[in-house]
């Protein structure tokens, strides 16, 4: 404890500084200033003080949310996501988004907001869609608490337009076994793409540098564990990032520097623009048939890994890859539902390449 005398033009008192937190102190001003100077220090102290304390607590980067201008506010777990922005029988809306301060901001597409927008989706049979007021007091203290995590998802394009998914080990605690893009979580004053980049490098062994790709965001989706109501109780609730990364490497020049992370990692595969069609087209939650297009290889080529880190290659079924998510039992392996949505629009982003390519050969042929 240390006392400290305040310059002369405050007014003639102590200031008591308390030591031993980690990121701030407490202040206490005896005796109290009767004067207009002291009311403005207090008040200028007391926010100061409130700033380094909500600091203090900031340990993850969580999802806060702004509707018509309003102050940021963090984004309750019970609450979807989703639902805030648009009526809650739609599923997809299109919003703002911003890292600031440690906060991943969603904001409300609005006159005099700048940013182009992007979209925002949850599933059709999201669990937070559907959750009750009695099913949501259940759930546990610390779940409740919890927030909205923050998520980033790489889509690596190689110069052969193929994509890079992983199958999530078997004994991850959410979603095992289920095919993804090398992601994770978004750390303290991280930016989007490097905190996509470290995930990357982290998972795969693919060390990229930032000025040698690529990058746009081309959505958001609104991830939770398990992620149905007929599956059990929401215990995670993300705002997963979709990242699109463009490298001018091939799939074969990038597989040859593959070193995954067998605790993360168990499986390896490239898929191009007809496999990825074949995947968006089994729709989770649809009730027609699954049928396979008769064109298609009926195996795809996977890089195993074994837990010593060590590779190897398998055949595996691609009717695996088109797997539905079950309504209710065990999970299967499958290529997961926010996936199929970023698989969607990596699509639609090839077609608006191909047809502004067919536009600019139409306008060289008429110059």
């Amino acid at each position: 404890m240390r006392n400290f005398c305040l310059p002369n033009y405050i007014g003639p008192f102590t200031v008591t500084v308390l030591q031993g937190c980690r990121n701030y102190c407490a202040f206490y001003l005896w005796p109290l200033p009767e004067n207009e100077e002291g009311n403005q220090f207090m008040s200028c102290l007391q926010l100061i003080l409130a700033k380094l304390k909500s600091m203090e607590r900031v340990t993850r980067v969580l999802v806060h949310l702004s509707k018509e201008n309003t102050v940021p506010q963090c984004a309750q777990f019970v609450q979807s996501v989703t639902g805030h922005f648009t009526d809650r029988h739609k599923d997809q809306v299109q919003v703002g988004c911003c890292l600031d301060d440690n906060r991943f901001i969603v904001y409300e597409q609005c006159e005099g907001r700048g940013g182009a927008g992007v979209v925002l989706k949850r599933a059709s049979f999201c669990p937070l869609k559907h959750l009750s007021k009695p099913e949501a007091a259940a759930l546990p203290v610390e779940v409740r608490k919890r927030g909205v995590d923050v998520g980033v998802a790489v889509l690596l394009q190689s110069a052969d337009r193929r994509l890079l998914l992983t199958r999530r080990a078997s004994g991850l605690r959410i979603f095992p076994n289920v095919w993804v893009p090398p992601g994770g979580h978004v750390e303290l004053d991280e930016k989007l793409l490097d905190a996509g980049l470290r995930e990357l490098r982290e998972e795969t062994g693919l060390k990229l540098n930032p000025g040698d790709i690529s990058s746009q965001l081309l959505g958001l989706w609104e991830s939770v564990y398990p992620p149905m109501l007929s599956r059990g109780l929401p215990q995670r609730h993300h705002i997963v990032t979709y990242m699109l990364l463009h490298t001018s490497l091939t799939h074969l020049e990038l597989q040859a520097a593959l070193q995954p992370e067998p605790a993360e990692v168990s499986g390896c595969v490239w898929v191009d623009t007809d496999i990825v069609k074949a995947i968006v087209s089994a729709v989770d939650g649809a009730e027609d048939p699954e049928t396979l297009p008769p064109n298609l290889p009926q195996t795809v080529s996977v890089t195993e890994v074994f837990p010593d880190g060590t590779l190897g290659v398998s055949a595996l079924p691609l009717s695996v890859l088109c797997n539905r998510a079950p309504a209710d039992g065990e999970d299967v392996e499958r290529v997961s539902t926010g996936t199929k949505f970023a698989l969607e629009l990596w699509l639609q982003t090839l077609e608006l390449q191909k047809q502004h390519s067919v536009c600019e050969e139409g306008r060289r042929r008429t110059a």
